[in-house]
Formats: structure tokens, sequence, C-alpha cells
């Protein structure tokens, strides 16, 4: 019987979720150590995320996911119960509104076929539909509409984080609140994570779910993971409108918004998207928020912002998809990297799949093998057409 030691640097969401599923998983028989620079997660790009979740991808991959996602979600307390105590994580199927003028109709259209073929339960609607369904909307300007009817909205993205995390130690998970600098290896095989300070913590398998810095983990492996941590800000506000039923609308510019209890939140990406910059937030993204948001909404002309936030997307600019597997010089050494947004919704599926590959050599569930790594040697970007 193997018993072999993993190592998982990072303890978010993504690498939580792996290390549960592993030890949950009937034929694994070894140890699990999770690595954690910010035992606070205070940086945590799951607790600083919107924590939403959507079916509407273009990549099949990526809708299968989030379809295992939801379902998870869905029956949370089944799966990961402790001592008789369930996660709440307050899911709210509201679903996701994606709005288009003309010069977006036929891509929203192409995005839809795909979605229906793959058992997404969405919908089109034309402007006179969206104005009935959504009257405190300004539809003058748009062509068609897209609405998720189940399995898409938003749920506590840190509660996600600790019930895995809490489920993972309960079933023999170890911890180490430390910072990882290198996964040590001799010829094609990783042997080791080497700690700050120089300790080294000996491993048959690793794991670098390290979010947005897992890069430089990867310095002298011959990979050079195009992942970096890119800044998002997230805006709370008030307002005297009334936006029954509100789901999560992406305006055509990019601006996203969405209920939050008696306020809304919202975020668009910054003009100008550096890599690797300090988590600060940019009030002046929410001066370039305001008039997009009272151009959709005419109530929206009267707000007050209440708070804001940043957080990282681990952004993968070489496609802006998942990198997951093995590393292409490394067998032994298992990404998780450069989600770009959507690695809260994709947790599920991504830390089922892996603990499959630790086990079996093989995703057994669901193929995630459309997200290798060898993409990037081959010059194969896998593109996601429907991104926020």
């Amino acid at each position: 019987m193997r018993k072999d030691r993993v190592i998982i640097v990072g303890g978010g969401v993504i690498g939580s979720a792996v290390a549960y599923f592993l030890a949950a998983h009937p034929r694994f028989h070894g140890s699990v150590t999770v690595i954690e620079r910010d035992a606070s997660y205070a940086q945590a790009s799951s607790a600083l995320s919107a924590g939403s979740i959507r079916q509407q991808f273009s990549a099949p991959v990526n809708i299968a996911m989030s379809q295992f996602g939801i379902r998870f979600l869905r029956q949370l307390p089944r799966h990961l119960a402790v001592d008789g105590q369930t996660p709440e994580l307050g899911l709210r199927e509201k679903g996701y509104l994606y709005l288009a003028t003309t010069a977006g109709e036929q891509l929203m259209r192409d995005n839809h076929a795909i979605q229906k073929q793959h058992g997404v339960n969405v919908a089109l609607l034309d402007p006179a539909a969206l104005q009935a369904r959504f009257p405190w909307l300004n539809t003058a300007d748009l062509a068609l509409a897209s609405l998720g009817l189940s399995g898409e909205g938003w749920f506590d993205g840190y509660g996600l984080l600790t019930a895995f995390r809490r489920k993972a130690r309960s079933l023999g998970v170890q911890y180490v609140a430390a910072q990882a600098r290198a996964f040590v290896h001799n010829g094609n095989r990783v042997r080791a994570v080497r700690l700050d300070g120089g300790a080294e913590l000996a491993c048959d398998w690793a794991v670098n779910a390290a979010g947005a810095w897992a890069r430089p983990l990867l310095a002298d492996t011959g990979l050079d993971l195009p992942v970096h941590g890119r800044k998002r800000c997230v805006f709370v506000f008030s307002s005297p409108a009334q936006t029954p039923d509100c789901p999560l609308v992406i305006d055509p510019g990019g601006l996203w918004f969405r209920a939050e209890g008696a306020c809304w939140i919202c975020g668009l990406p910054p003009p100008r998207d550096d890599n690797d910059v300090p988590l600060e937030v940019d009030y002046a993204l929410f001066d370039l928020a305001w008039p997009a948001l009272a151009q959709r909404v005419p109530g929206f002309e009267a707000v007050r912002l209440q708070r804001a936030w940043a957080g990282y997307y681990e952004y993968n600019t070489f496609d802006q998809n998942a990198l997951l597997g093995p590393h292409p010089g490394l067998p032994n050494l298992l990404l998780a990297n450069g989600f770009s947004g959507h690695g809260l919704q994709h947790a599920p599926a991504v830390g089922r799949g892996l603990a499959e590959w630790l086990v079996d050599g093989a995703y057994t569930s669901l193929d995630l093998s459309p997200l290798s790594a060898q993409r990037l040697l081959e010059n194969r970007p896998l593109l996601e057409k429907n991104v926020i």
C-alpha cells in the first residue's frame, strides 16, 4: 500500500479543495501537508473575491467545472460538515445577466449555442423581454441579453475556503504556516519544498496552488509560468434605487454589479491592467464606474460609496484559463494556477480532479486535460470568449 507524502503549497480555496478531496479519497493512504504563507488569509483571493459562480462560458471544460461546482455547493452540508456542524454559504442563485449591443450580439448567440449544447439553463432575451423582466434597466442601446435561469449566482467565498480547510483538517491534513520558496528537484522529480530560512520538507508529490504567488516558486524548474497577480477592486454602494430580482449584471463596457443585502457591489477592469501591483483600492475607478451605473440603471444617478476592497486575480496572461495537472518537466509536481477570476467557482472540480490524478494518475470523473500546461509549450491557447 503506497503511503505518499503530498505537499500542497497554498492553503486558499484551491489548495484546501485539493487537500479535502485527496484526504477523503477512499484509496489514498498517505499524508497531506498544506503550506500557507498567510495564516490570516488577509490577502487570499478566496477571501477578497465577489464569490460568484456562472455556467455562461464558451469553453466546454469551464462549463463542466461550474456544473460540478454548483452541485457541490448545493450539497455542501453532505460534503463538508464537521462534528454535526454544517457550513452556510448563503448561496443565492439569482443568475448572471450578460448585456450586448449590436457589436456583441453574434458572439452572444454563438456562446448561447455552445451553452445549450452542454446543458446550461440559459435564455436569450430581446430588448422588449429584457425590459419587461427588469423594468429598472435602461435597454435603449441593447440588442440582446443572456440570462442564467438556474445554477448561477453568488455565495460566501471565504466561507467556502474555511469549510474546505476545516474539513480537510478533520481528515488529518496538516496546515503549516510558512513561506515556501522553491520546489527542490533532482532530474525530473521533485523531492522537497524549500521554506524560508532553508529548511526542506520532503515529499513524493507536490502541488503548486500558490495563487498570485505561484510563479516565483517555479523559477528554476524550466517553466516560466505566465501567471501574475492583477488587482481588482470591489465597491459597495447604496442608492435609493430599487432593483428587484437583480442578477449579476455584466454591462457591454466591462462594468458588473449585483445586489448585496440593502446595497450593491460593483467593479470594472482598470484602464491599465498591470501585473503584481500593491493591493490598494483605486478609488478613481469608482469615478469611472458611476456614469456607467447611472446609464444602465437610471436610479443609480444617486449613489453613495460605502466601502471598498482590493484583491488579486491570479491572471494567466497566455490565455486567461487555468493551468492544471503535471508540470511539463516534473511529472510529480502538479499545477493549479492561473484561474483568472474563475478559481473560487471551479475549486470543487479542481480539487476532485487533482486528487484523482494523485491517486490514479488520470482524471476519472471529469477530463481536465484541455487545461494542461502542455499547451504553453505548444503555443496552443485555450480561448474563453465569454469573459468579464
